[in-house]
């Protein structure tokens, strides 16, 4: 995860935990690490990540997931900024920031008694809501080619490009997994295709056969045409690598026209 150079903690150490891979028992230990003999198996003092990236960052991925028990201990560290290691009776400080991410609606679960209320205040200080990358297409374009460099250095191979018709599918598709699945789809297709280009026979029969699914709710003839217009402008901006003046040109309107209608159809 990148920092700006504004931060004063961009050079400091950074970890990212997965609070949904770990028993209870071992999630507590990673954090907050145990003391000699705190457990069956803790032969030796053992530093958690929390003290181990003192003047740093820590990712907690997945913080919904985490067990009551833990959420109170994480509370009290955020308030208090110390903590003890399992099975230590000293307090611990150490200066951290903290990032959590979560995939589940934490005010729903605060409503259901999933998840502490005070916990969930402190760390809603700067919340940022990463909409679904069905709601912001114009994304896609810049995450494919971020995915065809890296997995083609990853896989020493040399592609290049994809092609407009793979390309056209891949913005079509509504992404229920997100970034993830993209990148899976990019991975897998540099892995099984054949250089330079990504063509549509590279691509999952689920993507290939998906067709944009229409809300009978809210189909109308002007929604229709929006959408329309979208993809059709989403589709240039792409085959052009977002050079607008080129796009403009690629679809035979004037540039002037295409910026306005990009801010009509909330393109960026």
């Amino acid at each position: 995860m990148p920092f700006t150079a504004g931060s004063d903690r961009s050079a400091n150490p950074f970890v990212a935990i997965n609070c949904v891979g770990l028993s209870k028992e071992l999630l507590e230990s990673d954090l907050f690490g145990h003391e000699r003999g705190a457990f069956t198996g803790a032969q030796q003092l053992k530093k958690g990540k929390i003290e181990l990236v003192d003047s740093g960052t820590v990712f907690l991925d997945e913080v919904g997931d985490i067990s009551p028990e833990i959420q109170a201990k994480l509370l009290r560290f955020l308030q208090e900024r110390e903590f003890e290691r399992v099975g230590g009776l000293k307090p611990i400080r150490v200066d951290v920031r903290i990032i959590a991410a979560t995939n589940r609606n934490l005010e729903k679960a605060v409503s259901e008694g999933h998840f502490r209320e005070d916990l969930y205040h402190r760390l809603q200080v700067v919340p940022i809501i990463l909409p679904p990358l069905r709601e912001r297409k114009e994304d896609i374009p810049s995450l494919i080619d971020f995915f065809l460099q890296r997995f083609s250095l990853e896989t020493k191979k040399h592609f290049t490009e994809v092609s407009a018709d793979a390309q056209g599918k891949l913005l079509a598709y509504d992404w229920p997994g997100n970034v993830r699945e993209l990148a899976n789809v990019m991975e897998r297709a540099i892995v099984t295709g054949t250089e330079p280009r990504v063509t549509l026979h590279d691509l999952p029969d689920r993507i290939i056969a998906d067709e944009p699914r229409i809300n009978s709710d809210r189909f109308s003839y002007r929604g229709a045409m929006d959408a329309t217009k979208r993809e059709v402008v989403v589709r240039a901006l792409a085959q052009t690598q977002g050079n607008r003046a080129a796009a403009a040109k690629f679809l035979g309107i004037r540039r002037s026209y295409l910026l306005k209608l990009m801010k009509a159809l909330k393109i960026e």
